[in-house]
């Protein structure tokens, strides 16, 4: 049988509130583990957004964030440590993002697989409009190819594992306000040619979210191999 992950929209809500609920979770799955209960675990796939905040991951640096706290601060942008993996990244309204709390005991432990199974799951989702994603071998995240000569990443991902239990997840810009990221070295990629994109951006016309997260969801139960569950959704 195929493994059920219980779906639950958290809306809008701050940063850090999200990251101690599923810290929370985590600590809950990862205990009964420990207790030898894992049957009782309950994967869950999380959607939300975020008021304007940079996070930077466990190989990131200050340096990335190039204004000054003071100006974070007066522009009501909140930035934090994070204990996800990656570097610096934005997050704000018009942005989908997803957070995976999965065992991954009970479906593959293999920590490059399941980055790649994020990453293909945006690609499929692109595929519904009409448009290619990519892996760039150097970097995590969804890049479209280039436009006018730049690559255009639309989806980073930064994952946490604990006991192979998963945390945080990937940010996928719908209709997010790109100018916040020429605040930052996005990624921490300072390379030429390399740059942010969004969906609506892209296709030049707005796009309901409920159907964006409709289509995610489909894709991610074909790629995982595993059921949503509605039952538990917020």
């Amino acid at each position: 049988m195929r493994q059920q992950v219980f779906f639950e929209n958290w809306g809008a809500i701050p940063y850090q509130e999200a990251r101690a609920r599923q810290q929370a979770i985590l600590d809950e799955m990862v205990a009964l583990k420990r207790q030898n209960t894992s049957e009782s675990i309950r994967h869950r796939i999380i959607v939300c957004s975020h008021p304007p905040v940079f996070t930077i991951g466990k190989s990131g640096s200050m340096d990335h964030l190039l204004i000054s706290q003071e100006q974070a601060d007066n522009e009501q942008i909140e930035v934090y440590k994070t204990n996800r993996g990656g570097d610096i990244t934005y997050h704000g309204p018009g942005q989908l993002v997803v957070y995976p709390i999965l065992d991954l005991d009970q479906l593959f432990t293999d920590v490059h697989r399941y980055i790649r199974s994020l990453e293909e799951v945006i690609i499929r989702l692109l595929a519904d409009y009409g448009l290619e994603g990519n892996r760039l071998s150097a970097y995590t995240g969804v890049w479209l190819e280039p436009k006018a000569g730049d690559w255009r990443k639309i989806c980073a991902i930064g994952v946490h594992l604990s006991r192979w239990v998963t945390m945080h997840g990937l940010a996928f810009n719908i209709a997010t306000d790109l100018r916040y990221f020429d605040k930052i070295i996005p990624c921490g990629i300072s390379e030429e040619g390399k740059g942010v994109t969004s969906l609506e951006r892209e296709l030049q016309h707005p796009v309901p979210r409920q159907e964006v997260i409709d289509k995610l969801i489909k894709h991610f139960e074909k790629v995982f191999e595993v059921s949503i569950n509605y039952g538990a959704e917020n």
